[in-house]
């Protein structure tokens, strides 16, 4: 498992991609149509997320794991509670939880 990105759910992803490309000089990596853009943020990835793709309510760490549903298991075993069970989107399966402590996190697949 490791970071793979923090996930920023966005109103208006033009005007966010505007900010962080055109103000803030960070390059695009990938972007989705009016659904996400990942921007290279000088060694790891901030992951603009609107549409569909907002399934946080407020920037929150998302970790790329192997097989989610045994990363779930463990996580939901040392305390963590679901969020959002796991769902495929258009790259990735994903799921959200609510570690110990209180802090939200994402756990993702590629497909």
């Amino acid at each position: 498992m490791k970071l793979n990105l923090l996930l920023c759910p966005v109103d208006d992803l033009d005007a966010a991609v505007a900010f962080y490309r055109d103000t803030l000089g960070l390059p695009v990596k990938f972007r989705d149509g009016d659904r996400y853009c990942a921007i290279d943020a000088g060694g790891f990835t901030l992951g603009l997320a609107a549409q569909e793709e907002r399934i946080v309510a407020a920037a929150a760490p998302a970790f790329r794991v192997d097989d989610i549903e045994q990363s779930l298991s463990a996580m939901v075993a040392a305390g963590a509670s679901v969020v959002r069970p796991p769902q495929r989107g258009q790259h990735e399966v994903h799921a959200v939880l609510l570690a110990p402590g209180g802090t939200t996190l994402v756990i993702s697949a590629r497909l």
